[in-house]
């Protein structure tokens, strides 16, 4: 038994050497981007090229079933997680017109294209490769964009965009696979289970949501919550796809729905080691992602022909110059035409300038969701025969990846900059706002505990003169007294609680009526669950109703 379990143990262990290197890699090439100011991404995937082709190296295959069941729902949830559900809504038309009218479009031009350049090629694999290449990734852009403060909606746009978008592509490429596998295609069919897939995601999604929160509100374990916010998309994409709906958007439902109560369910310092864990991971997974990408050369490489490189290239570049074309003629078009077509959507949002939407009709990068999609691809037909031009999508796929990723990826830089695109200071408002109206509630909430009888002179005088300075713009907190008797610490301690619990109902409130962004909540609310924990009370929950039962049992732990 031992020499047979041998080589399996030493392939493990050669598994995990290379996942270390692969660890090294990521961490060291990501902290070059950064400073250089180029999208990491890019050197992640051209970091991957030529680590398949160091002699010695194993070949590293993508699995297709790795990255939709492993990579992509933490990120999708995490993504939905930070989504101002406020600038969603404001922002649905442009999203909904990039993520779904774009999609579509995109998915129809390259089907054409794709067509005409390889006609022995049908319309259901035509169709599929459109499908694959037609959603772009907005990681790298939305990174890049806030490191050089570019306008929030901007941002806002994108990010949304890159929510919905793979919806869309994947429920046009399992239809037109579908219709391959089959050797029927009918567009009416197409559109009926893109819609009914579209609800059923966004339904379970909503579901695993509830069941989260309502879990998360009866355990008292920072690392069972963790733990549980981990396992959550995992459960909602296993979910739909055993319903045949969009997993990408069950995911998404539930990251923003959990957002909208994370805050008031779980304590402090679970928010704070939450948030540290789920950075880590997804840094990790995204790493991985796009090295994985430049690690593909090799087993594709295999895959062309002998004389057919030069004839794939020029295709892969007709391709992206496709998708890349339609995006700068649409993006245009669906700004002007709404409005053109309505005089009250033109006063209440004018047209934006010509560089903002410049700048959102070049990023049209593609990443890993469109190489696993078309790694995915079935081997076979119901009839038994190969699917057709298999081996084609695959590496066309992987041409536009590579063509779209160093083009427009490397010259997003120098194009923001030659824009003149300046940060519109929007979240900086709202939450000098929102600082200004916590540190006013928690003032009303010390005169309302001053009245109870049970506070000592001493400490409402020292919290007085705390959020007074708060609410002149003064946001350092008051340290405690080392020297203070164990009744005034008890008497602070309870008062802090009291006053940080006013304070995260009141931006929590301005966030539920729409005046802030949620990502302005999430700023301040780290900065309320660090004082928290400097106070001693970051494992107090903070109830929404802090006048009750919940609120009150909380408070009585602090009882002097």
């Amino acid at each position: 038994m031992a020499r047979a379990t041998r080589p399996t143990i030493m392939e493990n262990l050669h598994h995990l050497e290379t996942v270390i290197l692969l660890m090294a890699v990521v961490i060291a090439l990501t902290a070059f981007a950064r400073r250089a100011l180029v999208p990491y991404p890019i050197l992640l995937v051209l970091g991957g090229l030529i680590l398949g082709n160091l002699p010695g190296l194993p070949v590293v295959r993508l699995n297709p079933d790795l990255v939709f069941l492993v990579f992509l729902p933490p990120i999708l949830w995490a993504a939905a997680y930070f989504t101002s559900l406020r600038d969603f809504r404001a922002n649905m038309r442009p999203i909904s017109l990039l993520a779904v009218g774009l999609v579509l479009t995109t998915t129809a031009v390259v089907a054409v294209v794709v067509h005409t350049l390889l006609p022995g090629m049908g319309w259901a694999e035509a169709v599929t490769l459109g499908a694959i290449v037609s959603p772009p990734d907005a990681v790298a852009a939305t990174a890049i964009g806030r490191q050089l403060r570019i306008p929030y909606r901007v941002i806002t746009i994108l990010e949304g965009e890159s929510l919905v978008n793979d919806a869309t592509a994947l429920v046009l490429y399992r239809a037109a696979v579908g219709a391959a596998v089959s050797g029927t295609f009918l567009l009416s069919h197409v559109f009926a289970q893109f819609f009914l897939a579209a609800a059923i995601g966004v339904a379970i999604g909503l579901a695993v949501g509830l069941v989260n929160r309502l879990a998360l509100r009866y355990l008292d374990d920072s690392f069972s919550e963790i733990a549980l916010s981990l396992l959550a998309p995992y459960v909602a994409w296993i979910l739909a796809e055993y319903a045949h709906a969009s997993s990408v958007l069950a995911c998404v439902a539930g990251g923003i729905y959990i957002r909208q109560y994370f805050s008031v369910i779980v304590a402090p310092a679970t928010r704070l080691q939450a948030r540290a864990v789920w950075d880590v991971l997804i840094f990790l997974l995204n790493g991985f992602i796009f090295i994985l990408i430049g690690l593909q050369l090799g087993p594709l490489r295999a895959a062309v022909p002998y004389g057919k490189l030069g004839t794939f290239l020029w295709h892969g570049a007709l391709i992206s110059l496709t998708v890349i074309g339609v995006r700068l003629v649409w993006v245009p078009i669906a700004a002007y035409l709404p409005r053109r077509l309505s005089p009250a959507l033109r006063a209440r949002d004018p047209l934006p300038p010509w560089s903002v939407l410049f700048l959102i009709a070049w990023v049209a990068m593609r990443g890993i969701v469109s190489l696993a999609a078309a790694l995915a691809l079935p081997l076979t037909t119901a009839s038994g025969a190969s699917f057709p031009f298999r081996d084609e999508i695959i590496l066309l796929t992987f041409a536009v990846i590579l063509f779209t990723l160093v083009l427009q990826g490397l010259s997003l830089a120098p194009l923001i900059h030659a824009l003149h695109l300046r940060d519109d200071h929007a979240l900086e408002y709202e939450e000098a706002r929102a600082r200004e109206h916590a540190a006013i509630s928690a003032l009303a909430r010390l005169e309302e505990l001053a009245a109870e009888g049970w506070a000592l002179p001493e400490c409402l005088a020292q919290l007085r003169v705390d959020y007074t300075r708060r609410a002149r713009r003064f946001v350092q907190p008051m340290p405690d007294d080392p020297n203070a008797s164990p009744q005034i610490t008890a008497v602070l301690r309870r008062l802090r609680h009291e006053t940080l619990m006013a304070e995260r109902c009141a931006v929590i409130g301005l966030r539920n009526a729409g005046v802030i962004s949620d990502e302005v909540l999430f700023h301040i609310e780290q900065e309320l669950d660090v004082e928290a924990m400097q106070a001693g009370i970051g494992e107090l929950r903070i109830s929404l109703a802090a006048n009750s039962r919940d609120a009150a049992t909380e408070s009585s732990r602090l009882e002097p």
